[in-house]
């Protein structure tokens, strides 16, 4: 019965750890906005019909 304890015990260090370490992430990282624009092509080749290499 001990090792079951052990066990558990070591489990719940290791996910309180990565708890903390989400919790670290969340509140003291702050991500950069940047605005992103892409080209959207409109005519897309439908399904079945061969693409015309250009």
């Amino acid at each position: 019965m001990p090792s079951l304890f052990r066990f558990l015990m070591i489990v719940a260090i290791i996910a309180a750890l990565v708890y903390g370490v989400m919790l670290a992430l969340a509140e003291f990282v702050t991500p950069n906005q940047t605005e992103i624009s892409e080209r959207v092509p409109l005519d897309l080749p439908t399904p079945g019909q061969p693409v015309n290499p250009q």
